[in-house]
């Protein structure tokens, strides 16, 4: 009896949840580092620590190589610069949107409305990508954008402006996830990996340096952490992806947010509203849906099966 697609979902269950860790751990040294460092210097620190950490694992392949140094250069060399250009400077906005949001915003409301990137991935992909949305995908979308204005309540006297910022991130995203989708289908992935953090490097240190405050005592810690458990969330999230279904995988994502919305209450005395919590489920209801409707087609059109046929309601 063969075992391995069971131990296959299994290890990309596991992966998973250390990814989910890492990331919810990851916002959580944010808002702590964010206590004494200006937000542009924390997204600096986290890609500057993040590559460091990063390097000795892509350079790892091409050591066992005979020539590691001619290895190490094939697999980073891309004709692609200028894009990858764009779409950094795209995910640094988004990457000083998102960290702003966990430092100024509860964090529980922070990372509820960053779920909501898949939303707007669906409608950029229409734009971008020229991809066919039925009336299932369209009504998730719908539900989805009614949690975030759940969330936001911009009707409300109690609406914060601060809240769109967090929403700004989850778009930004959108456009980079785009932009990533089209990169690899010309470049490998630690290529596109390679290139997304050399670039993300400099061009957090220009803003940083505008504010620059020397970190100091076990800020340090925070920031060194910030940018190992970013890395480490990244890596196991692609390796959770290679090996299991994004459709099973999406809701082990979502234990982010207790993880976040529990170190809120016992570290930062945050509470968590009606409006967050009822908004948060559907918007995790919604990428959820969506997740499981981008496998089904996945999996439809890798066996060839006629999609339009059998999902009428796509």
């Amino acid at each position: 009896m063969n075992h391995r697609p069971h131990t296959n979902h299994t290890r990309a269950a596991l992966l998973m949840v250390g990814s989910t860790l890492g990331f919810g751990l990851m916002a959580i040294f944010i808002r702590l580092a964010s206590k004494t460092v200006p937000t542009w210097e924390v997204a600096f620190f986290r890609n500057a620590f993040g590559f460091l950490a990063l390097l000795p694992i892509l350079a790892l392949p091409a050591l066992r190589q005979p020539k590691p140094a001619a290895a190490l250069a094939a697999s980073v060399r891309t004709t692609q610069l200028p894009r990858y250009l764009l779409r950094t400077a795209i995910g640094i906005v988004s990457m000083f949107c998102g960290f702003w949001a966990i430092a100024h915003l509860p964090l529980a409301l922070a990372i509820s409305l960053t779920y909501s990137s898949p939303i707007f991935v669906t409608l950029a992909a229409i734009v971008m990508l020229g991809e066919k949305v039925r009336a299932r995908r369209w009504s998730a979308v719908a539900l989805g954008f009614l949690g975030v204005l759940i969330i936001v309540h911009p009707w409300s006297h109690a609406f914060s402006a601060g809240s769109l910022v967090a929403v700004a991130a989850a778009m930004l995203s959108a456009l980079v996830a785009i932009q990533i989708k089209q990169l690899s289908a010309i470049d490998k992935a630690d290529t596109i990996v390679f290139w997304t953090y050399a670039l993300w490097v400099p061009m957090s240190l220009l803003p940083a340096l505008w504010v620059w405050q020397w970190p100091s005592g076990i800020t340090w810690l925070w920031l060194l952490a910030t940018g190992m458990m970013g890395t480490l969330g990244q890596l196991l999230w692609t390796r959770a992806l290679k090996l299991g279904d994004v459709s099973a995988l999406t809701p082990i994502s979502f234990m982010q947010l207790p993880v976040v919305t529990f170190a809120g209450w016992l570290l930062f005395n945050e509470t968590v509203d009606a409006n967050t919590l009822i908004g948060a489920g559907i918007i995790l209801s919604s990428t959820f849906y969506i997740a499981h409707r981008e496998a089904v087609l996945a999996r439809k059109a890798a066996t060839g099966a006629p999609c339009e046929a059998k999902l009428p309601g796509e």
